[in-house]
């Protein structure tokens, strides 16, 4: 139980200090685009695979997973705004 505590508070402290969700967590779909754009193509790659994962139940493979950040990317900077989840792009 002890261990708990620092944890909440360091995770509590990273919230507050301007640091979105998806900068301290793997949010998956639930990514907005403003953080989705400024990521690096690894963690984006961790967001789309996580998304995939949660929508079909099994581990993507590299080409889906490509292909759905380039959707998801070409979403954020066209239709989407800042506050859009990325499971909003259009993809299979």
């Amino acid at each position: 139980m002890k261990g708990i505590a620092p944890a909440t508070i360091a995770i509590a402290a990273l919230l507050f200090s301007g640091c979105s969700a998806s900068q301290v967590v793997n949010t998956g779909g639930d990514t907005k685009c403003k953080d989705f754009t400024t990521q690096d193509e690894k963690k984006q790659n961790e967001e789309i695979s996580k998304m995939l994962k949660d929508k079909n139940g099994t581990e993507p493979n590299n080409m889906e997973i490509s292909a759905t950040r380039l959707s998801a990317l070409t979403y954020c900077r066209t239709a989407g705004t800042q506050d859009s989840k990325i499971a909003e792009a259009p993809h299979g």
